[in-house]
């Protein structure tokens, strides 16, 4: 652990892209809060899908060296000029803007203070810094681009993902009747957070298993997405968090459904949204493994491996622990 007045900070940095050795721990200047902005002492950050397809292609960030992460919980060190919901000292959890932002996996962070909001107090930091990214694209999905609604059938896919558990949580909090699709090892897992049917998709066809659904969250597009099209309602919604090709799209609009791609958004209101569900006790994480910061290669590989459950977190040594 770095001395707090120290000029400099760890990070994870990267000098190419590759696979998870690319990966070096690095000093590197630590960063002041411009205007509007805090600087977030990190506890833990969590990792996505994303955090390794920018490592390794680059996708929309080709600048290197590069420090991923976007998911960060902690504490507020110092705020910039203008800054009045926080103050030092506040814990706080939320997304750095999203792609360009980025920067979590290290011992500071910075960014806008509307990408941020105050930590629930009953829940530690490990369980914060999984939260952001996922909740807030399953957030923005379901409640802000389909507007779903209590009684609405919902599909969701991958539901045992980082995305995928969320995402269920989120539509039965808003009282959606709630199908996903996972391997039947983890359908006692999704039953238990809610699920009220779940569907092993290397044994049975979704689109001949459903049907009347209005709305469908995809983090897989191609053919899943093509298909979805089919067991939606008249007016249902498709959002995919991958591009969708014309033909989908062409398909979409000839059905009479709303097909649209999804990229997520750094979003205070949301924040306090995803607060508010775990305050109530109606959404909660579920951390696959915790890796210390300088373990962010092998956290990568095993996230790579697509076989995990929930999410995977980065702490600061020294700093948090998993309660």
């Amino acid at each position: 652990m770095s001395d707090d007045n120290s000029a400099t900070m760890r990070a994870i940095s990267q000098n190419a892209h590759g696979g998870p050795e690319v990966l070096q721990e690095v000093r590197v200047p630590r960063p002041a809060p411009g205007p509007s902005q805090i600087l977030v002492s990190v506890r833990a950050a969590g990792l996505n899908p994303t955090d390794w397809k920018h490592r390794s292609a680059g996708v929309f960030l080709n600048r290197l060296p590069l420090t991923l992460g976007w998911d960060v919980s902690g504490v507020v060190e110092a705020v910039g000029y203008g800054v009045t919901i926080f103050r030092p000292g506040d814990e706080v959890f939320g997304m750095l803007p999203y792609p360009h932002g980025v920067g979590s996996h290290a011992e500071f962070a910075v960014g806008p203070a509307r990408a941020f909001a105050h930590k629930p107090a009953g829940i530690d930091h490990v369980q914060a810094g999984a939260l952001p990214l996922a909740a807030l694209t399953a957030q923005q999905a379901l409640v802000d681009t389909a507007g779903i609604r209590s009684g609405q059938r919902v599909l969701v896919h991958a539901a045992a993902g980082g995305v995928g558990h969320l995402a269920v949580q989120i539509a039965k909090a808003h009282g959606a009747y709630v199908i996903g699709t996972a391997s039947s090892p983890k359908h006692d897992f999704l039953r238990g957070i809610g699920a009220d049917e779940v569907i092993d998709y290397r044994e049975t066809d979704f689109a001949e298993a459903t049907g009347d659904i209005d709305v469908v969250l995809d983090p897989l597009a191609g053919e899943v997405a093509a298909r979805s099209l089919e067991v939606l309602r008249p007016g249902g919604t498709l959002v995919s968090l991958l591009p969708l090709s014309g033909e989908v799209l062409d398909r979409a609009a000839q059905r009479g459904v709303r097909a649209t791609p999804l990229l997520v958004e750094a979003d205070h209101a949301g924040m306090n949204a995803i607060a508010d569900l775990v305050e109530k006790g109606a959404l909660k994480a579920h951390v696959e493994a915790v890796f210390p910061l300088a373990e962010a290669a092998e956290a990568h590989a095993l996230g790579e491996t697509g076989r995990t459950t929930g999410k995977i977190v980065l702490t600061v040594e020294g700093r948090e622990q998993p309660q």
